[in-house]
Parts: structure tokens; sequence; C-alpha cells
């Protein structure tokens, strides 16, 4: 019998921030780590703003172990955060290349420095000596080509990488079209550091695809599919679910909706956080278009709490073992 995957929750810029990930850990199990929002621009050798440290106040949620992650391209730089978040109390450090948007990769950030290898090479050959937590990265098969993970591979191979998380998809791609299990799997069995697998897992079924092509993964990150359905990691565990899962539901939404408010002071943004957050979580219900509708033009808190209402009274949950409404 295989043993359950361990399981990641994937950053989302703007969505699983702080307040996020208290409401998420405190509701729902199967979940190994999460993951923060990148942080950029830091200042070398100055200690962190206010805001940033506010952000990583918390080194744990609910006993799962949060893991900052870093968007830059200096060695540098990621030395004097790795330094900040090893004083805060955290074990592990992220590296994103992985993110696909044309403005962070246009600077050969994210995604956008995988064509580069000799660049990754320089960065963790300076790093790594120096860097006094684990360090992780996140990357994809290439920014323009799969082809660019090939060369990749021997610079990783060549350094104490904690973990090493691969969305099979290009940048290019942003997250439209088919993940590319071919060219991930040319590559999987070359690398020596763990890897992780990251690309449309959004039901169990998707888990047990991947598994049945790589049988050798151990971990999986999970972004998309968590948004959508919050009870994927524990569906995939084979963890019991609540008896009542819409009422689980519908306390996750009114606690996230009033740590929204609070965190961003009732001011118009909070909206604006919560219908973002909607357009993922809409898929939690069997008809998610119609469930958008009567979220995405509210434009008071009061209209915001009465469409919440009605999609709870009136609309069918996507996957259910609780009472249905009637109607």
């Amino acid at each position: 019998m295989n043993p359950a995957p361990a399981i990641y929750f994937a950053p989302f810029q703007g969505i699983t921030t702080r307040p996020f990930r208290e409401v998420y850990a405190r509701h729902f199990q199967g979940v190994d780590k999460l993951f923060t929002p990148y942080f950029s621009n830091i200042a070398e050798g100055y200690p962190l703003p206010p805001l940033k440290m506010k952000a990583l106040s918390v080194q744990h949620e609910n006993g799962i172990p949060i893991i900052p992650q870093i968007l830059s391209k200096s060695a540098g730089e990621m030395l004097s955060f790795a330094r900040s978040c090893a004083g805060l109390g955290f074990e592990e450090l992220n590296w994103n290349l992985g993110c696909p948007y044309p403005q962070v990769a246009r600077k050969k950030r994210g995604s956008g420095i995988l064509p580069f290898p000799d660049m990754v090479d320089e960065i963790l050959d300076a790093l790594m000596p120096q860097i006094p937590l684990k360090l992780s990265v996140k990357c994809r098969l290439g920014y323009y080509s799969p082809d660019e993970i090939k060369e990749l591979v021997p610079v990783f191979n060549r350094y104490p990488i904690a973990e090493l998380t691969i969305h099979a998809r290009i940048g290019k791609q942003l997250y439209s079209g088919d993940t590319d299990l071919k060219s991930f799997g040319e590559v999987y069995h070359e690398i020596k550091v763990p890897v992780i697998y990251n690309g449309d897992i959004f039901t169990k079924d998707d888990h047990a695809r991947i598994k049945s092509f790589f049988p050798g993964i151990g971990s999986l990150m999970i972004g998309r599919g968590i948004l959508q359905d919050p009870f994927l990691p524990a569906r995939i565990r084979g963890l019991t679910l609540p008896e009542d899962t819409r009422k689980v539901l519908r306390n996750y939404l009114d606690d996230l909706y009033f740590e929204t408010r609070r965190n961003k002071k009732d001011e118009s943004s909070a909206l604006n956080a919560l219908k973002e957050f909607w357009t993922y979580f809409m898929h939690s219900f069997r008809y998610p278009q119609g469930v958008f509708r009567k979220l995405k033009k509210v434009k008071s808190f009061d209209e915001y709490e009465d469409a919440v209402n009605s999609v709870f009274e009136e609309d069918a949950l996507r996957h259910s073992i609780s009472p249905e409404p009637v109607g």
C-alpha cells in the first residue's frame, strides 16, 4: 500500500496571505506546508520593514510550518532575506523560479531566469555556502521551451537543495494548455534532490493519474485545486471528512470574510480580495458561473453578505456528503 503523499499548499499573490493561511489551517486538514506569496525588493544588509515583518510574524499555523518564498535574481538579496527569516525562527526558504507573468519574467526573475542556467548556477554558488536555513526551489520546465529544464538539472544536482518543485508547464503558457508530463518524466529520474510535482491536480483522480505515471513522487504542491476545493488534501490522503461539509465551508467563508475586513481595515480592497478568492472557490459548487454572478457585482459588505447567503441557500456543492439546499 502506497503511503499518503505530503501535500504543500502553493502560494498565490494576493490570496494566500497571513490571514488566509490562519483561517484555512483552522478549518481543514491534510496540508503539510503552507507557502507565503513571494517577497521581493529586499534591501541588502538592512532589517525588514514593518509590513514584511508583520507578514512573517507567524512561523506555523495550527501546527503547519510556513515557508517564506522569495522572488529574486540576486544572491545578496536572498541571503539578507534568509538571515532575517532564520532570525524569526523559520527553517526553510523557497526560491521562486516559477512565476510566469511577463512583467516578472522579462526582468529575468521567476520563470524568466530559467533560460539562463549559468545565472542560476552563479546565484546558488554564492548563496549555498552561507545560507543559514534550508533552501527549496519552485520552478517550471522552462520559460520558452521545456528543453530548458534539461540544462538546469546538472545545476540543481550540484547543490544541497532541500526540495525541487516542478510545475509541469513552461512560463509562456501561464496556466493555460495541458501540463507536459512527457517532459517532466524525461528529467524526473535525472534529478538527485527530492522532487515535488505541481500542476493541474484538482481531484483525487488527478493525483491517482500522476501517481500512476510517477510512482516515486511522494509529495505534491497544489494551489488552484485547494482554492477550488478546500477539502482536496483530505480527500487525497483518505482522511475522514466532517459529516456536514456545507457547514464547515460556510464557517470558513465567514471567518475569511471577517478576517479580510479586519486586515484591510474595511477598505474597498477587502471586497476586491474576496471577489478574487471567489473566482476559485466558485468551483466548490455544481454551477460555478451562476455562483460567481451573484458575487462579482457586489459593491458593499452588505451586498456581499446577501450574495453569500443566497449561494448557501440555493446552490448545490460539487462534492457533497451533506444535505443539499431544497429548491
